[in-house]
């Protein structure tokens, strides 16, 4: 799936099947979805899980939060804005870089 694809799949009602959790949680925080993007997230054990976890809180605002996850997904907190950052997460779980 390209990220175009992905993108546009942000109007159905459910993730496209077949994605990982990681990209779950992603598609779940591009629908305005907090809640169910991080519970998917917070029991992630890798580090693209770490990477939209921290995404997830720098979102809420928590930067001491955002800060830790971001360490255990081997990144720093990005100078980006929030969207420029969400399209890098997805491009990158998605193979695009």
């Amino acid at each position: 799936m390209k990220f175009d694809q992905f993108n546009a799949t942000l109007t159905d009602e459910l993730p496209p099947p077949g994605i990982t959790l990681s990209l779950a949680a992603l598609w779940y925080a591009g629908k305005g979805d907090w809640e169910q993007a991080h519970a998917i997230a917070q029991d992630l054990p890798t580090t693209d899980g770490a990477w939209v976890h921290a995404w997830l809180h720098r979102q809420e605002g928590d930067a001491w939060n955002a800060n830790y996850w971001y360490q255990r997904a081997g990144r720093t907190m990005p100078g980006v804005s929030l969207q420029e950052e969400w399209d890098q997460i997805a491009r990158g779980l998605l193979g695009e870089f």
